[in-house]
């Protein structure tokens, strides 16, 4: 991974424009291929980012300005003119073993892939752990029309699962190989989840799940109730 602390102008043009004037920033090259745009405060989500697989191309701007472009497969462009750098450093983390999750976590969702369509009548299971450059979504699932649906799953769901899910399914709806049937479209499942994050998940468009962890263990027929 390289990092890099710069004064920086970024310039996005894909599905939509956006500009971040010049400021001191922090450069993320990430050895899957993504490159991330942070600043130092706000979120821990940057400020903008391109998803792997990219090129980067280092060059010069018309002024002898260090300029970097960064190009999609989809021909999106992420232009990076840098002003000044202030630090610039690599290091190799090698292999991650991965987030883990408590036991209850980890069993809920051991226990939601075998029984998917609890959380939404139809719902098939794709895959676990479904992997994205920002980190792997719990469930990848197919609705009864084909559409592709990403599933989180906490034991308790508060804000930042949510803004966590929200990342997930930016990423993945810009895969043309998920959206062939629709957006990827999110269900955050939990055993208790906070009205405040119910509430940011509806205005996301985001469905929520409670479940119910004594009934996925050990009833025939376990029941979700859906909002």
């Amino acid at each position: 991974m390289r990092l890099v602390v710069a004064r920086c102008q970024v310039d996005y043009a894909g599905r939509l424009s956006a500009h971040l004037p010049m400021a001191t920033r922090v450069l993320m090259l990430k050895a899957d291929g993504s490159v991330l745009v942070h600043s130092d405060g706000g979120s821990y989500k940057p400020l903008n980012w391109m998803s792997p697989p990219c090129t980067l191309r280092e060059g010069t701007a018309e002024d002898g300005r260090l300029e970097w472009t960064v190009t999609s497969k989809t021909d999106d462009t992420l232009r990076i003119l840098i002003d000044e750098v202030l630090h610039d450093t690599s290091h190799e983390l090698g292999l991650d073993p991965g987030l883990q999750k408590d036991g209850v976590e980890r069993h809920l969702q051991e226990l939601l892939a075998e029984h998917p369509s609890t959380l939404s009548p139809g719902l098939t299971l794709v895959r676990r752990e479904y992997p994205t450059a920002i980190g792997p979504v719990d469930l990848m699932c197919r609705d009864a029309d084909g559409a592709s649906v990403a599933v989180e799953i906490k034991r308790r769901g508060e804000i930042d699962g949510v803004l966590q899910l929200e990342r997930y399914l930016d990423l993945l709806n810009r895969d043309p190989l998920l959206t062939s049937k629709g957006p990827v479209r999110g269900i955050f499942a939990a055993q208790e989840i906070k009205p405040q994050a119910r509430v940011l998940a509806t205005d996301k468009g985001i469905s929520c799940a409670l479940v119910d962890y004594d009934a996925l263990r050990g009833l025939d027929d376990p029941t979700e109730r859906l909002f």
